[in-house]
């Protein structure tokens, strides 16, 4: 009887063992590289998330350095089975990632679970994160550069129309009859201000110029083949010219560009959509003239704006049924409650948010989102991403070229040839 007795309350701790585990909260591992207002934003829409589910899951959050620091502990923490549940990561980076062996493939399974699909998001946000017909990631957003204009000195100058945008932003011409305008109504000390001192930012408007003539950096695996390079040598002549005629900043880096806009020195920023929240703060507190943000200019052939997106990932390893179903609860419910997330300037991937009456009242997000139609992604190479090779090499051609210092076409030689032998 004791015998049967023991085993009766063996049996019962068991059930309620069992009992408990099953209704135990989950705990989700996060690692994040967002600084600034991106991450006060998402360290609100983790502690809305945990609210929400209260006792079902918790995101335990470390936010980590930007860049390469980043992807260099995530390289490391993967193979020894240190690394988190969930992460972010650049769509940019996912080439490397994949040919690393770090992340774990989304399956078919897995968007259905999150209630999420292609149709959901803008083709080329969608291919940004797959590789060979596979997703690993779910993309949060995408943040592309825009123009921040001064509307006051482009009513000054007469190049403001009805509707409050720049003219002159359908051809190469007419923006830099804008620009002239502007620089002969001296009341600027430059008409554009564009960050020339750092050639890993300016990557992203000569990319952009190169999108706008179907121009290709990698194909097939090769760098700038056939006219490619005539492309890229014409994005680059553009911007030399702006520089030359005292149209744009020279020598300038990102801290001072901002500076520039918002003191009235330039009277419009080419910038990434993540300093929306400057602009806005700064208007709010009466500390800031009228402004607004619309696609780049039409310089060549078609709108074109280069882009990259925040996304979710998770690690490649073992991983319980449990546990991904909560990690997959975690970026569903993000996604679909990312209209917070444009607060910070970005574009929400998940179509349903944009195509929101709340979001359609966000501005100037509203006027700049329709670009995500003609948005291009870095190439997909290990090489490329977010302080990756190609930003490196490129970046210490397009300084002095933008600046007057190198011709163009001799910048263009030197680059394919760095590239090429990467």
């Amino acid at each position: 009887m004791l015998k049967l007795s023991a085993l009766k309350t063996s049996a019962l701790a068991a059930a309620v063992l069992m009992s408990s585990a099953a209704y135990a909260e989950e705990t989700v591992v996060w690692w994040d590289f967002l600084g600034g207002g991106d991450g006060v934003r998402m360290k609100q829409m983790i502690s809305d998330f945990n609210a929400a589910h209260e006792g079902e899951i918790k995101i335990d959050a470390t936010t980590l350095e930007w860049g390469v620091p980043f992807y260099t502990k995530v390289q490391t923490a993967v193979p020894v089975g240190e690394a988190p549940d969930i992460m972010t990561y650049h769509a940019s980076r996912i080439p490397l990632a994949v040919d690393q062996n770090l992340l774990s493939e989304i399956t078919a399974d897995d968007w259905s679970k999150m209630d999420l699909a292609k149709s959901d998001y803008a083709p080329s946000t969608w291919d940004a994160v797959t590789i060979d017909g596979k997703q690993y990631a779910v993309p949060l957003d995408t943040h592309p550069i825009v123009l921040y204009y001064n509307k006051d000195l482009l009513k000054q100058a007469g190049r403001l129309n009805d509707d409050g945008t720049p003219m002159g932003m359908d051809s190469r011409e007419g923006f830099t009859e804008t620009l002239q305008a502007l620089k002969d109504s001296g009341s600027v000390k430059f008409p554009l201000g564009s960050v020339t001192a750092d050639g890993n930012f300016m990557f992203r408007t000569i990319y952009s110029l190169m999108g706008q003539q179907d121009g290709e950096l990698m194909t097939d695996g090769e760098f700038l083949v056939g006219d490619n390079g005539q492309k890229l040598q014409n994005a680059l002549s553009v911007l030399a010219e702006w520089t030359n005629e005292g149209l744009q900043s020279t020598y300038t880096d990102y801290p001072a560009t901002v500076a520039l806009f918002t003191s009235g020195e330039a009277a419009m920023m080419i910038n990434g959509v993540w300093e929306v929240p400057t602009m806005t703060d700064l208007h709010k507190d009466g500390k800031l003239f009228e402004w607004g943000a619309v696609e780049l200019p039409v310089i060549f052939d078609h709108p074109s704006t280069y882009a990259d997106s925040h996304a979710f990932a998770i690690p490649a390893g073992d991983m319980s049924a449990e546990k991904r179903d909560a990690v997959l609860e975690v970026m569903s419910w993000i996604s679909k409650n990312s209209l917070f997330w444009a607060t910070a300037g970005h574009i929400p991937a998940y179509g349903p948010v944009t195509e929101s009456a709340e979001y359609k009242a966000m501005e100037p997000n509203a006027t700049y989102s329709p670009l995500t139609q003609n948005m291009i992604f870095d190439p997909k190479s290990t090489l490329a991403g977010i302080a990756g090779p190609i930003f490196d090499v490129m970046s210490t051609y397009f300084v002095p070229t933008l600046n007057g210092e190198m011709d163009p076409a001799e910048a263009v030689e030197e680059i394919k040839v760095e590239l090429n032998d990467l």
